[in-house]
């Protein structure tokens, strides 16, 4: 797909499509309009020399692009951050303008493509966001139930014989919840539709869940899976996650790389004799970040021993020994860190940082 003549660009909305056709050795141009139809688009694209197609990363997703390839038009998505825009044509932005700009951009190869899944990857991706989505749901559903009952007087504080605390949404808690009453109807109704919602939103996580471990025990998933659930801090939903965003680890090249895709890598702002670095990017990967630090923080409260397989799970020796490995090294990095007087928060960055370049290392191993 890299030797092409004509540059086609693509703005791309949810109904419409303006086209940009460049040939960048004759100077000639032709635009052109359509709906949402990717057999429309290939068929005017596809009638000249050597065409190929680009269009902006964004809420679009990849559909299009899949689907113009396999009408046999080489498409790529452009990463949106890494487009440049002369400052003049700030103040005028129309999707006629925007299609040649991205055409003129791809005449003098100054895209930078974004990789596209295909099908099965995405839609493991897709699975993966709805669980992460309906935990969301939940939280925010307890928390709209908990406050309720705490403006109108209501807190569990139930103890157990030996007189610690019992915890909220257990058992305990749903057989004190459920026998409160309020005088007011229209309170009555309010508790009704939160308590609803709490156990809602808990069967559809919990469904959601079950259909994660049965697409990570799948084939295509599992060596991955088995491999990263190796890492402590790491369960089946967090290493499907890790598996299906990162889709091939091998187009990685080096681990420093995955770990800047996942924005976990320090800012930096340096000009000649002056260097200076800041916190963590953020720029990459939302998912695959969040993940991370919430797996770091696992860390500190692990022990020292190799992590033991699950049942069912499977992983080779190798793998294992440098999952153990992992391990071993975070526990001394974040030990290090704190004893210097680190803050949690930043330590914690830090050795998710570091956990994402074992993943990667553990990752290739267990698909090689």
């Amino acid at each position: 797909m890299s030797n092409y003549v004509t540059a086609i660009g693509l703005d791309v909305h949810a109904r419409s499509i303006k086209a940009f056709a460049l040939n960048p050795m004759t100077g000639e141009c032709e635009r052109a309009s359509f709906g949402y139809d990717p057999a429309a688009v290939a068929e005017w694209a596809l009638g000249f020399e050597s065409p190929r197609a680009v269009y902006e990363s964004g809420v679009t997703g990849f559909h299009l692009c899949r689907s113009l390839r396999a009408l046999g038009l080489p498409c790529v998505v452009g990463a949106v951050s890494k487009m440049q825009r002369p400052a003049a044509d700030r103040g005028r932005k129309t999707d006629r303008r925007d299609a040649e700009f991205l055409a003129r951009l791809l005449a003098t190869r100054n895209v930078v493509e974004v990789w596209v899944p295909d099908g099965r990857t995405e839609a493991a991706r897709d699975l993966s966001r709805a669980l992460a989505d309906a935990r969301d749901d939940l939280q925010r559903a307890k928390q709209r139930m908990s406050k309720f009952l705490l403006r109108h007087g209501h807190v569990f504080d139930e103890a157990t014989p030996t007189g610690a605390r019992k915890g909220n949404w257990t058992r305990a808690y749903w057989r004190w919840a459920d026998a409160i009453e309020f005088d007011e109807p229209d309170d009555a109704a309010a508790y009704e539709h939160y308590r609803d919602c709490v156990r809602r939103c808990q069967e559809a996580r919990d469904a959601l869940a079950r259909r994660v471990v049965e697409s990570a025990g799948r084939p295509g998933w599992r060596p991955v899976v088995d491999a990263l659930r190796c890492v402590k801090g790491v369960d089946v939903a967090t290493a499907f996650l890790l598996a299906c965003e990162a889709g091939d680890f091998s187009r990685f090249r080096t681990a420093p790389e995955f770990a800047s895709w996942c924005g976990l890598v320090p800012s930096e702002h340096s000009s000649g004799e002056t260097s200076s670095r800041g916190g963590i990017t953020r720029a990459g990967n939302a998912h695959v970040r969040s993940a991370l630090v919430e797996a770091a923080w696992h860390v500190p409260m692990s022990s020292r021993e190799p992590k033991p397989l699950a049942p069912g799970q499977e992983a080779a020796p190798a793998v294992r020994r440098h999952a153990a490995k992992c391990n071993r090294r975070l526990q001394d990095r974040r030990e290090a860190m704190s004893a210097s007087g680190k803050r949690p928060v930043v330590a914690n960055c830090a050795t998710a940082r570091e956990m994402a370049c074992w993943v990667w290392a553990i990752a290739r191993m267990a698909a090689a």
